[in-house]
């Protein structure tokens, strides 16, 4: 893998957002508003007594997190999508690019948005509803870790999607994400699911991570659960990539990336 190759793309992915106001604008503006949503709808529970002490940093925190997952998928998926866009795709890989480059190159470009974003959420949720996402501890880093993992295997996987199916799967970059969301416990307990979800809900990395940021603003513990999220979120990457492979030996078999390409 050559670096300096993984760093261009990195470079070329990020001068989108460098050169559009509006895009620029689109990551801060959706996670500030599901932020003031869920923040506001959260005091006037707790004003009206039908919130629990702890409900605004649950509430508050889980908007924080999801939003980790989120970004770093759409990292890799909208980084995907900016090449089709623009008609680059066949420039990208009759260069001398490996995908392993382009892989990393995604995944680094999700480790900013989550960074960036996150610290702007983080930042907005202090002076707004006084909640300090360092509350969550030690485990915090290894739980946005995790969040990121998920994500990547997300992005890896929709990323192979649209090399396989094109245009036609592009919904899906946004689609996917949002279609486990009810089965993650992000704003409720795994408890609060059927029983005959829950073991569908233990299958999901995010899950784990959920219920390890309430335990620890419990100040309880949540290695236990990081320790399932983390084993979990190894296999599904592996299984990604994998996905990913096929699809890409698929696309250039059967001259899908010109066909992408030129849309």
């Amino acid at each position: 893998m050559n670096l300096r190759r993984v760093g261009a793309l990195v470079l070329r992915y990020t001068y989108v957002y460098r050169r559009s106001l509006l895009r620029l604008l689109e990551v801060f503006f959706w996670p500030a508003i599901d932020l003031l949503v869920w923040g506001f709808l959260t005091l006037y529970l707790e004003q009206e007594g039908r919130m629990l002490p702890a409900g605004i940093a649950f509430l508050v925190g889980a908007v924080i997190f999801w939003d980790i997952i989120y970004r770093a998928q759409q990292g890799i998926t909208l980084s995907f999508l900016e090449d089709i866009w623009s008609r680059n795709l066949l420039n990208l890989f009759s260069a001398p690019v490996r995908v392993t480059e382009f892989v990393a190159a995604t995944c680094l470009v999700g480790i900013l948005k989550t960074v960036v974003v996150g610290g702007y959420l983080a930042v907005v949720a202090f002076l707004l509803y006084r909640f300090n996402l360092l509350s969550v501890g030690p485990a915090l880093l290894p739980l946005f870790a995790n969040l990121l993992l998920m994500g990547w295997s997300l992005g890896i996987t929709t990323t192979g999607l649209l090399l396989r199916w094109g245009q036609a799967a592009e919904a899906l970059a946004w689609a996917i994400p949002f279609a486990i969301q009810p089965f993650s416990a992000v704003f409720y307990p795994v408890s609060a699911l059927p029983s005959w979800l829950r073991p569908l809900a233990g299958a999901i990395p995010a899950t784990h991570v959920f219920e390890g940021m309430r335990s620890s603003l419990r100040g309880g513990s949540a290695w236990r659960e990081l320790l399932c999220a983390t084993l979990i979120n190894l296999v599904y990457l592996a299984v990604a990539c994998g996905w990913f492979a096929y699809c890409f030996a698929v696309a250039r078999r059967k001259g899908l990336l010109v066909k992408i390409g030129t849309q």
